[in-house]
């Protein structure tokens, strides 16, 4: 089999399928999680994910998470540290309070804060909250590291890596299975393809001839100096649920504040559908920059070093594209994961092998099929698959 993309998804596939004993073959355009694994923040969360097919496939994971963590011989910096969500109104707070019942028949630890408990979780917060919720199962990991991770152990299971490669056309022989890639390198020859590119999982699907509607969604992220350590959870406010959940294409933001093990502290989150549009945009990280420091105001003595930004691959629904495909046989996908696709990887990884070797799924997958859009598919981004590669 042929797993197109060696993000933290394609790499968890990987190691899930070279475990169950599969012949894996891992074909990346560019380098190991240099897409939007490498953007992200490495959130492992169910904080944000209302009741539904999603939340499932995240408490899955976060135990998958658990037991690789287990295992993990180099550092990857998974920290457990669980979520703090906060409310500045009493209104948002009422609704915060009705999310976290609804999550909580559902298996989520949501625990009520007000301002004392709010103190005492985040001493540095700004006083006159109205109150939030303490998720502690919420966990980071750094995703660069754990998407090496997962290949470096796939390949100790056989799996063999190719990087620089593009995929360039799906070879599929008769009665329309699919029977290998056509790479930039050359062809390989595979009974399966996992397509488990990202962002740029629309256009591989086209190699295919079927239609997945992802698009990007554009996300900005400031980076502090290093600090001590003034920042104990992933700490954002209620809106931060609303945007990831919201179908705008217009620019949302909310306030999102995490420390890292290295000191630094990553401030977003930003989102907007403006194709592969990577201009920075000043005026998107002040209104960020404002923000923390209301919700943190020590931030404004604290220098930013750098920013960055990434694509979120997004679907009209929210929910990523898992398994076989019905429209072709042999295709498999792993992707439309949007912002948590960390989070998602090890179920994501585990879903797919049970489906190439024919075993039980352990979430029901039929909310995540590939062809749930055929009727009611938007455009993708402006620049082909091939273009965006050779970036």
């Amino acid at each position: 089999m042929v797993i197109v993309g060696a993000g933290v998804v394609g790499a968890a596939c990987a190691y899930y399928a070279a475990r169950a004993g599969l012949y894996v073959a891992v074909v990346e355009a560019g380098t190991i999680a240099g897409g939007t694994t490498g953007s992200g923040e490495g959130n492992l969360l169910v904080s944000d994910k209302e009741p539904g097919p999603e939340l499932d496939l995240a408490l899955a994971s976060l135990r998958l998470w658990a037991e690789l963590a287990e295992d993990i011989e180099a550092d990857v910096e998974y920290e457990p540290k669980g979520g703090v969500v906060v409310a500045e109104t009493p209104d948002g707070l009422a609704a915060l309070t009705k999310l976290a019942d609804s999550q909580r028949s559902y298996g989520v630890l949501a625990e009520p804060a007000d301002g004392a408990d709010l103190a005492e979780l985040e001493p540095h917060l700004a006083p006159g909250l109205a109150g939030g919720v303490h998720y502690p199962q919420d966990a980071q990991v750094q995703p660069m590291l754990a998407a090496a991770w997962l290949l470096r152990r796939a390949r100790e299971e056989g799996a063999q890596v190719h990087t620089g490669v593009r995929v360039v056309g799906i070879d599929r022989g008769a009665g329309g299975r699919v029977i290998g890639v056509t790479t930039s390198a050359g062809r390989l020859a595979a009974d399966a393809v996992v397509n488990a590119a990202g962002t740029w999982s629309g256009e591989v699907a086209a190699l295919a001839g079927v239609a997945l509607p992802i698009q990007p969604r554009r996300g900005f992220i400031l980076v502090t100096e290093p600090l001590p350590p003034l920042v104990r959870h992933k700490v954002y406010d209620a809106d931060y649920v609303a945007n990831v959940a919201s179908s705008s294409a217009g620019l949302e933001t909310s306030t999102v504040v995490e420390g890292t093990r290295g000191g630094t502290i990553l401030i977003g989150a930003s989102r907007e559908r403006v194709g592969f549009d990577r201009t920075l945009s000043v005026p998107v990280l002040a209104r960020l920059a404002a923000q923390a420091v209301r919700l943190f105001p020590f931030l404004e003595r604290v220098s930013a070093i750098r920013a960055y930004r990434g694509f979120r691959p997004y679907l009209p629904d929210h929910l990523p594209v898992i398994g076989p495909d019905p429209r072709v046989e042999g295709l498999f996908h792993a992707c439309g994961h949007e912002g948590a696709g960390v989070g998602l990887a090890p179920v994501t990884g585990s879903l797919v092998a049970a489906a190439l070797t024919g075993t039980e799924p352990a979430v029901d997958l039929r909310a995540f099929r590939a062809d749930r859009f055929d009727d009611d598919s938007p455009p993708r981004g402006s620049l082909s698959y091939e273009e965006q590669q050779g970036r």
